[in-house]
């Protein structure tokens, strides 16, 4: 269930009720009572969790879920594990969001609250620019700097030893020690998560986390979208570059280099010692092997196998690349001869 340290918990509510909020229909009225504490996915739902179901590749984890409720189209009812209860819709993913927002909140700085809150944990040695805000709850180590004007989130927790950049903006994140963060970079606003519902496109709520280990750095104005249920993940010693984006659920190996600009969307596993150039594009749920390196302008549509460079649109291995570029242009050539 989501980090009770970013979201409070707003449950429980019933199945009737959700079914009402969703727009949906339960299957069996007799378990119209039957409570529900929290939203979770197919395969990490215990028997107090909602869930949905709307993709059809996922069909074995819909017959192996422990959830206690699934959003899910009426032709896939049969599909689903025989003691979960069924709330029908067209929209499963929407119905669901509307129950995310019924059970869980996220934490939000207290109004009228002082900007350095008094429940924050702040250790010796922490130093504290003008404009600085801290949420309650939140933990920073020893030798931290935190620059003009930066925000730091209920909860967060910031190891030892680093330095949060001017007008910085942090939440729902868990840093290690030596992390430069610079000037006007977010770290854990919500990730791009939609779905068509019947009153048109709706907001799916991120209820995850960012975690960054220990000697990262990240660029100005650079995003780090928490996780829609899982984590964000940034590995050890990695560096990105001013003006990047690392969308949600994206897990980012070890010692990786991003430059400005690079755009890596949802749910990509990236292996350690991954570099990318400037601009380099990668699409959701793939894989970037250990070591690979791709250029800059790439777009990435397919898994890059480990140790490989790739570059171009859309991209392919580098040798290959520069074949098809060199036939090209002399195709062009020749054309322009014979004109």
């Amino acid at each position: 269930m989501p980090d009770p340290r970013f979201f409070d918990d707003m449950g429980p509510a019933s199945l009737d009720e959700l079914a009402r909020l969703g727009g949906a229909e339960l299957a069996d009225a007799t378990l119209a009572s039957r409570s529900i504490a929290h939203v979770a996915p197919l395969d990490a739902a215990d028997g107090r969790a909602v869930t949905f179901f709307s993709d059809a590749k996922r069909r074995d984890a819909a017959g192996s879920t422990q959830a206690a409720a699934c959003f899910v189209r009426p032709e896939h009812r049969a599909l689903l594990a025989p003691d979960c209860a069924a709330l029908l819709t067209a929209h499963p993913q929407a119905a669901w969001a509307a129950a995310a927002m019924r059970l869980h909140a996220p934490r939000r700085h207290e109004p009228l609250s002082p900007s350095i809150h008094p429940d924050c944990d702040l250790e010796e040695g922490v130093s504290l620019s003008p404009g600085v805000t801290v949420g309650q709850g939140a933990r920073i180590g020893r030798g931290t700097r935190l620059s003009p004007g930066c925000v730091i989130g209920p909860g967060v927790a910031i190891g030892r030893d680093c330095v949060i950049g001017a007008n910085a903006v942090i939440g729902f994140a868990i840093i290690g020690d030596r992390v430069s963060i610079h000037a006007g970079a977010v770290i854990g606003e919500a990730g791009f998560g939609a779905a068509g519902g019947p009153r048109g496109v709706v907001d799916i709520p991120q209820l995850g986390r960012v975690v960054i280990q220990d000697g990262v750095t990240v660029g100005a104005n650079s995003c780090i979208d928490r996780g829609a249920f899982a984590d964000t993940m940034i590995g050890e010693n990695t560096k990105i570059d001013n003006l990047a984006h690392v969308a949600h659920n994206v897990r980012l190996g070890r010692n990786c280099v991003l430059a400005a600009y690079t755009g890596l969307s949802g749910s990509t596993v990236v292996g350690d010692g991954v570099a990318f150039g400037g601009k380099a594009g990668v699409a959701d749920h793939l894989a970037i092997g250990a070591g690979a390196s791709i250029g800059a302008s790439a777009s990435v549509f397919k898994d890059v196998p480990a140790g490989e460079t790739w570059t171009g649109f859309p991209a392919r291995p580098l040798k290959r690349w520069l074949r098809e570029t060199a036939w090209l242009s002399r195709m062009a050539r020749g054309r322009g001869t014979r004109g």
